[in-house]
């Protein structure tokens, strides 16, 4: 994939969500940036980081669009493993090393998978 220069917005999303615990929506990411960019940009930098294979997104419980940092996209960009949507705290997690399986029946062809897991995450678990 092609890299796309490194701008100061992009290098601070991407810093962001490499640290990050949990996937972040646009808002969240924006609001931890403050001032370093306006909403525009913080989608458009999202856009090519997605393009890049750098970040992907997945939907939460609440229809709600949050990206990750991908963590093993080297040689071709692919999300299939499993995330997990607290119910309590709404945050989302991938869960990296969790085998999820399925079978299509003949005929469908896929073109993006987003495996989701609702429940208590293990810090609301806890409480």
């Amino acid at each position: 994939m092609k890299q796309i220069r490194n701008t100061k917005a992009k290098v601070e999303i991407l810093t962001l969500l490499q640290t990050s615990l949990k996937a972040l929506s646009g808002t969240e990411i924006q609001n931890f940036l403050g001032d370093t960019c306006d909403r525009a940009t913080v989608y458009r930098v999202l856009d090519r980081l997605i393009n890049e294979g750098l970040v992907h997104k997945v939907i939460d419980i609440d229809r709600v669009i949050k990206y990750a940092k991908c963590k093993n996209c080297k040689k071709a960009h692919q999300h299939n493993h499993l995330h997990f949507s607290c119910e309590k705290c709404h945050t989302l997690t991938c869960l990296e090393g969790v085998q999820a399986s399925f079978e299509l029946p003949n005929g469908y062809q896929i073109s993006d998978i987003n495996f989701t897991v609702i429940g208590i995450c293990p810090a609301c678990n806890s409480e």
